[in-house]
């Protein structure tokens, strides 16, 4: 457990070999899904420390529960809309031949998580007639899927707000001495406030790496209003949510799994000021592909429950500072403010 942590090539999720991630979404609905697709079916398991989540295809992610891998995972803007999402990214894989065998049929598992953006500003009967759009963002987000991708207002971060700035969709990755490759995404859409008082300096500032998300560090002296609770005008139950994903090339067991994608719900503690409220769906998915062929010692372990929570908060961090201005914002962008 000694050794420099440094961010991988790309700073983002798709530093983990086999991984790839697409968008779709749409500027004018002030809304999208992103798509996480694997290579190869991976491991993986969930973390729901918020009182308010909107999931599909979750329970089986425990390690109790028969299906050993995932071959995509969804978070998606639109609330319970949203998760028709997965149903396109199902789709686009059903064509390639994608899914877990049950005799001579495929089935593609597909878990997702939904945020609420229906009150942010954007005209929400766009496009809608009888079914929303989700499931046409979910088959555009999975066929546009490759190692490069945008991250601020994109995807899953379109519709994104947060108790002070826009918020967005951010990535974050770090390599372990180990050789072990972690890397996170998210779409912060928190009650809570991803800075500090009135300020621009983000909590997340201990983590930062090479100046990613604007190398303020922290202030000082602190302010003295730091601790007051910030939060989003009349909080109501499933307005919004930050859905994140942990994914590391180490070889994982489910129960595993699951430990990392709760020390990912550490990350948003360390970001987000109040986080896991009544009124966040706060989710955390956590996969391993195994593609480094590295089994993590116990001790290793504690190294990579540690490397999640940080790489989660620096995501958060850069999502926040990467969103920019659209029309019909509510809130100021943090580049500008």
């Amino acid at each position: 457990m000694s050794g420099v942590w440094r961010p991988g090539p790309r700073n983002s999720l798709t530093d983990v070999a086999g991984v790839r991630v697409g968008h779709g979404g749409d500027a004018a609905l002030k809304s999208g899904t992103t798509a996480v697709l694997f290579d190869r079916p991976a491991v993986a398991s969930v973390a729901v420390h918020g009182g308010a989540p909107g999931t599909r295809e979750t329970d089986l992610l425990a390690p109790e529960n028969t299906v050993a891998g995932i071959d995509a995972l969804v978070l998606s803007g639109g609330s319970a809309f949203g998760l028709d999402a997965a149903s396109g990214v199902q789709a686009f894989l059903r064509e390639a031949g994608r899914g877990f065998a049950v005799g001579d049929v495929r089935v593609p598992i597909v878990p997702a998580a939904i945020l609420f953006d229906l009150a942010n500003g954007g005209d929400k009967h766009l496009g809608w007639n009888r079914y929303p759009p989700y499931r046409d963002f979910g088959y555009a987000a999975a066929s546009s899927a490759s190692a490069d991708f945008a991250i601020g207002t994109a995807g899953a971060g379109i519709g994104c707000t947060t108790a002070t700035f826009k918020g967005g969709l951010g990535t974050a990755s770090t390599l372990l001495p180990s050789g072990i490759v972690l890397a996170a995404l998210v779409a912060v859409n928190a009650v809570g406030s991803p800075t500090i008082g009135t300020g621009r300096h983000f909590w997340a500032a201990p983590f930062e790496m090479e100046g990613e998300f604007g190398g303020l560090g922290l202030p000082m002296p602190l302010p003295a209003d730091a601790a007051t609770v910030r939060t989003k005008l009349d909080p109501r139950p499933g307005t919004n949510t930050t859905i994140g994903i942990v994914v590391t090339d180490a070889v994982l067991d489910k129960a595993a799994a699951k430990r990392l994608a709760i020390a990912g719900q550490d990350g948003f503690a360390r970001a987000i000021w109040p986080a896991h409220t009544d009124f966040d769906g706060d989710l955390v998915f956590a996969a391993a592909t195994g593609t480094s062929g590295i089994v993590p010692a116990p001790i290793d372990r504690m190294e990579l429950a540690a490397a999640a929570a940080a790489t989660m908060a620096r995501a958060i961090a850069r999502g926040v500072s990467a969103a920019n201005a659209t029309a019909y914002d509510r809130l100021p962008v943090w580049s500008t403010a």
